[in-house]
């Protein structure tokens, strides 16, 4: 029967060994960081702090290969931004799907922390579905894990055991804290927008939450277990006209389950903006329909 240690580092070598080469080094104005390729002709995944304010850049590969980059667009309330080197790129990484993490999974984080190229370190998910401050706003649905991150790891890739990308590291919020954006079908729609329009149009409640469980009887009746309970409605705002309250457990929205943050926020993009989307909440032990119409993100930025 073989070590488990050997098992484990077997894994953690693989994953190092197919993402390292994928992996850029990114110098921004006065910034650096860390970037992944993700398409065959040339873009790569970054954090939207990594890049800045800067149009262009440089970015290097473990191999030694250097060239410039262009911004092709950055979404500050995601911390995401894509990239495009202006010369040839490794075969792009493999983007897997965060949703499907759970905690204890083992996590491989690859990047350049101090300037250090292709560096490697692993550890597990320690949390799902946290909170990470930027700018004023909060990124949610953040993974936390123990893989060792230091500066220039943001932008780097957090992978599974099989190196597909789950997350984009972003921070650092403690010793043995690193927090990661999640790679997910939200995610796949923020990089779309970027590519497409160079920034993402997002629709706007005004509404702070955070998931809570359903009465038992409540979920077996809807069939769903979990809600969103409302922490805080932003005065003067879209929920706040809609009169949605702190305590209200909102458990759907656009006819749809909520369950999680992500739920919510998939909803919140361009097509919603100025459109009724009626919402279902929990109030005093009834369930109470009301209609909003979300605004246009930038009205309140």
């Amino acid at each position: 029967m073989s070590d488990p240690l050997d098992a484990y580092s077997r894994t953690v070598s693989s994953v190092a060994a197919e993402l390292q080469p994928k992996v850029a080094g990114v110098r921004a104005g006065r910034g650096s960081g860390s970037a992944v390729v993700f398409t065959a002709d040339g873009f790569l995944l970054t954090n939207a702090h990594v890049v800045g304010s800067s149009r262009s850049g440089s970015v290097a590969f473990a191999d030694g290969s250097a060239g410039g980059f262009v911004l092709v667009g950055r979404d500050p309330l995601s911390d995401l931004a894509v990239i495009r080197a202006q010369g040839a790129t490794p075969e792009p990484a493999v983007l897997g799907d965060s949703d499907a993490l759970v905690v204890g999974q083992l996590v491989v984080a690859v990047g350049n922390p101090l300037g250090l190229a292709g560096s490697v370190t692993a550890g597990v998910v320690s949390g799902l579905g946290r909170s990470l401050p930027v700018g004023g706003r909060l990124i949610e649905d953040v993974i936390q894990t123990d893989a060792a991150l230091n500066p220039g790891n943001s932008g780097g890739a957090l992978a599974d055991s099989s190196a597909r990308v789950v997350g984009i590291n972003t921070a650092v919020a403690g010793v043995g804290v690193g927090l990661a954006v999640p790679v997910n079908s939200t995610t796949r729609s923020i990089i779309a927008a970027l590519i497409r329009d160079g920034r993402v149009r997002r629709a706007y409640l005004g509404l702070v939450t955070s998931p809570a469980p359903l009465p038992e009887s409540l979920g077996e009746r809807l069939g769903q277990r979990r809600a969103l309970r409302v922490v805080e409605v932003v005065s003067g705002s879209p929920a706040a006209r809609a009169g949605l309250r702190a305590g209200d457990l909102v458990v759907s929205a656009g006819r749809r389950p909520v369950g999680d943050a992500q739920s919510l926020q998939r909803l919140m993009f361009a097509d919603a903006i100025g459109r009724p989307l009626p919402i279902t909440v929990m109030r005093n032990g009834a369930l109470v329909d009301v209609i909003t119409e979300p605004v246009e993100l930038l009205e309140w930025a």
